[in-house]
């Protein structure tokens, strides 16, 4: 193998793959990519065998090979030479890989890799549908749904999101939920699925998928398997997931229908009231109570230890005193995932599922539980 390729082409590339390559010694080929360079086209691969990428990358190959390369160790070399790299396999290693040279300028360093043929292999996609949807969107529902999903939940379907397909009706609905608070937002999807899929997707892989978001790619085509999500972005790179076995929360039997107290105020003073509030109140809780009465919205927190916080907002709310405890960073965690200058709180009494959403909007929607105080 001898190539060469620009930094700055190689550096993005590596970067990309960091937070996928396993960083744990359990097995030495998960913490390596596999770079399989041909005169033709060249790609990078990585994986912690739950989630898989293969991007392209533009190099210069003057002899193609095969070849596992520690992902860390030649993200940091990379990331401190200066020009252009040269790569150029140098013997056979200790591990049966091979050596590696790789210069810039008069840098050199040798890099001991792996065989190629210790790497795992992509999986295979069985019995697929295809699903497309434009990346923009799909970046926007990952964005107002991550937030909410869990991180470290013993229930560990909730430490992900629900990717829910209705092919009749052309809707994608994605969900997150940690018990607490859940977020759902729905966008139209192209294809021909067959049928209905609740489809159970890693926090983790979402989350990664996000960087290949956010380029020039208008449309990302979704492989539906078996076992295993496939998203196709701008026909370059492959981003492939395990699913997450398990049951998702029927989130449509949380969202509360029959909320009678609507509340409708400004996003960004309900936003800046909540954020100095919650200064005072408990560390661990960080509760705050809300008193609504007419035009008004009380917010207020205390502790014992530290002392009392309160601040009053004018708000578009006709009805009964109503009081209502809540998690502040909960309900500052959901005003960030929305853009509208005005929302609209749906109520019913002091312990019932609050419905939070954008004024004038209903394809985003937010519930939250309230505390007791």
């Amino acid at each position: 193998m001898r190539l060469s390729v620009s930094k700055e082409e190689m550096q993005e590339k590596l970067s990309n793959i960091q937070n996928v390559v396993e960083k744990k010694n359990t097995m030495p080929i998960l913490s390596h990519f596999l770079l399989d360079a041909d005169k033709k086209s060249s790609n990078i691969i990585a994986t912690d065998l739950e989630t898989a990428i293969k991007e392209p990358v533009t190099m210069k190959v003057e002899e193609p090979g095969k070849l596992c390369i520690p992902a860390r160790k030649l993200f940091e070399i990379v990331r401190e030479m200066d020009g252009d790299l040269l790569f150029d396999l140098a013997g056979e290693s200790a591990s049966g890989g091979g050596w590696l040279k790789v210069k810039a300028g008069t840098s050199e360093f040798k890099l001991a890799c792996l065989s190629a043929n210790e790497f795992p292999a992509w999986p295979a996609m069985e019995d697929e549908e295809e699903i497309i949807v434009n990346a923009r969107v799909l970046m926007e529902m990952i964005e107002r749904t991550l937030y909410s999903a869990g991180e470290s939940d013993t229930r560990y379907t909730l430490n992900s999101l629900l990717f829910h397909t209705q092919p009749k009706s052309k809707a994608l609905t994605v969900v997150g939920t940690d018990g607490h608070r859940l977020a759902i937002i729905v966008k139209e999807m192209e294809g021909e699925g067959k049928e209905e899929k609740r489809l159970i997707v890693p926090r983790k892989a979402v989350s990664e998928l996000r960087k290949f978001l956010n380029g020039e790619a208008e449309k990302t085509k979704i492989l539906i398997g078996k076992n295993h999500l496939l998203f196709s972005v701008g026909g370059d790179v492959q981003f492939l997931t395990r699913l997450i076995e398990g049951t998702y929360p029927n989130y449509e039997n949380v969202i509360p229908q029959g909320n009678e107290k609507k509340v409708s105020l400004s996003r960004e003073a309900f936003t800046k009231a909540l954020r100095r509030v919650s200064v005072m109140s408990r560390e661990r809780a960080n509760a705050v109570r809300f008193d609504f009465e007419d035009g008004n919205l009380i917010i207020s927190s205390s502790n014992p230890d530290l002392g009392e916080a309160r601040e009053e907002i004018a708000v578009d709310y006709k009805g009964d005193k109503l009081t209502v405890g809540f998690n502040a960073r909960y309900l500052i965690d959901t005003l960030g995932a929305m853009t509208a200058e005005r929302v609209v709180l749906e109520l019913q009494d002091p312990l019932s599922p609050v419905l939070v959403r954008e004024d004038g909007s209903e394809d985003y929607r937010c519930v939250v539980m309230p505390m007791r105080i």
